[in-house]
């Protein structure tokens, strides 16, 4: 996601579901709260391995007051990491989305 349109998600999510945005100042990170838990996830059917790429499963988005789902696509593979995929974390009565990275 660029950088405009995770601010213009922030707002949309603070809007219709209460949920906040924080930025710091060395780079802007959104939050994505959702006011219950995701739906269960789809089952997709993971390609054949491609060299050079991990596979990164779907997941559900929230978009706009809903759960919308994000089908799976490829990450370049970074050499000596591993990918940590997007989920979502229960936070008190709330979910919030822990976007995919490489640790």
């Amino acid at each position: 996601m660029n950088k405009t349109f995770r601010l213009m998600l922030a707002n949309t999510v603070l809007i219709a579901a209460g949920a906040a945005a924080v930025a710091s100042a060395s780079a802007a990170e959104v939050v994505v709260i959702a006011p219950s838990a995701p739906p269960p996830v789809r089952y997709e059917a993971v390609p054949a391995p491609r060299v050079g790429y991990v596979w990164d499963r779907g997941h559900w988005r929230w978009d706009h007051g809903r759960y919308v789902w994000i089908g799976g696509h490829w990450q370049a593979e970074r050499v000596g990491y591993h990918w940590v995929p997007g989920h979502w974390v229960a936070h008190g009565p709330h979910y919030r989305w822990v976007e995919g990275h490489w640790a």
